[in-house]
């Protein structure tokens, strides 16, 4: 087998067909072609925002073996693994540390494969190959650093071997218990988590706020655009909010990728005051974005999380993972879960800076994970 490289400027110019055939049933809905090529055709993703895509492709002869969504960096914006204290100690000794090259999703702190091979070829003879491959971009275009974010576990000795440097990170899943209702998963919550969680409900419900749920192909047309509010809602609250995704997104949301997508949407009477995001794909829910339109107490743990969970519950969905960041989570029976990236810096003595804190950082997440399953809100 001999294997060409190729980068491509535009997901468009990869059939859609191929690049979803590496995806898979069971691969992450952020990986598929609707969700990349709308961000490009939206203009979320585009040169000018600092996000200029250089999609790697593997081809036996004609056929798209294996792939790689990649962007040619101009800041570390909208990545969730954050290298920007490496930018600072690279200008500090007069490096210039960007453009960059990112492999993973844009604006989308999920894990899941980064390099996609083909089910039919031998993925352990293809990870070391893009994994080279990577490297070598980086060094023949003297770039300071390539990174890989939230790839998959099979993924770090490819990359590790290649002279990635691996670094570790938390979230916090939800998993399902073979709940047979949200009731059922409440008491198997420690008692003082339980009674937060039914006085948290409580609260909401005695402001009359109804949750519903809408998915798939049921969501109404209509609610895009006060669920697009909801979103910028957020952002404008938040002095460190930043805008990724604009209205056109939403609009190519609804017209092709409405299969994925999950509201959580709490009215009061006929208006709607909150709201929440979500995708799902092959027995997982992913929360993506909230936001209020009237300020609830408890409103947030209500949609975010509660109405998930028990939307998991109900459709047998087996984890949740709600994004990045929050103790908050953990109280609410999210448990600890540990997430890779992996590095490639091309500066030797930068390198070993990075792969020194990398050691310490890895040890410091891996105590705090243990440490945080045995305080679990689950019994």
């Amino acid at each position: 087998m001999s294997v060409q490289l190729a980068l491509v400027r535009r997901i468009a110019e990869i059939d859609r067909a191929e690049w979803d055939a590496l995806v898979g049933e069971d691969g992450s809905p952020f990986l598929e072609w609707d969700w990349l090529d709308a961000l490009e055709q939206s203009g979320c993703v585009a040169p000018k925002r600092g996000w200029a895509p250089h999609h790697l492709t593997l081809r036996d002869n004609s056929r798209l073996i294996g792939a790689a969504p990649m962007y040619l960096k101009s800041h570390s914006q909208g990545e969730f693994v954050f290298d920007h204290t490496w930018a600072e100690a690279a200008e500090r000794a007069g490096m210039a540390y960007y453009p960059k090259l990112l492999v993973g999703v844009p604006f989308t702190p999920a894990a899941g494969q980064r390099i996609l091979t083909h089910p039919e070829y031998s993925r352990a003879t293809l990870l070391p190959q893009a994994a080279q491959a990577l490297r070598d971009l980086c060094s023949a275009n003297a770039m300071s650093s390539v990174h890989v974010n939230f790839c998959a576990a099979d993924e770090v000795p490819a990359l590790r071997e290649a002279g990635f440097l691996h670094r570790r990170g938390l979230q916090y899943h939800w998993s399902n218990g073979g709940y047979e209702s949200f009731e059922g998963y409440l008491g198997a919550l420690r008692s003082k988590r339980r009674t937060q969680a039914r006085r948290e409900l409580r609260a909401v419900r005695e402001h009359g706020i109804i949750i519903s749920v809408h998915e798939g192909d049921e969501i109404p047309d209509e609610l895009f655009a006060p669920m697009f509010r909801i979103y910028l809602s957020t952002i404008e609250k938040l002095y460190w909010g930043r805008q990724y995704l604009n209205q056109r997104l939403f609009d190519e949301l609804r017209r092709r990728w409405k299969r994925r997508l999950c509201f959580v949407v709490a009215r009061h009477g006929d208006e709607i005051v909150a709201g929440a995001i979500n995708v799902q794909k092959a027995g997982v829910l992913y929360g993506r974005y909230w936001g209020c339109l009237r300020e609830v107490r408890y409103l947030h743990f209500a949609v975010c999380y509660y109405a998930g969970i028990e939307h998991c519950i109900a459709r047998g969905l087996q984890r949740f993972e709600p994004g990045a960041g929050g103790d908050y989570k953990h109280w609410r029976g999210f448990d600890a879960a540990g997430t890779h990236s992996l590095h490639y810096v091309s500066h030797a003595g930068l390198a070993r800076a990075v792969a020194d804190f990398l050691a310490r950082e890895r040890a410091v997440i891996d105590d705090a994970i243990a440490e945080l399953h045995t305080r679990s809100a689950l019994k």
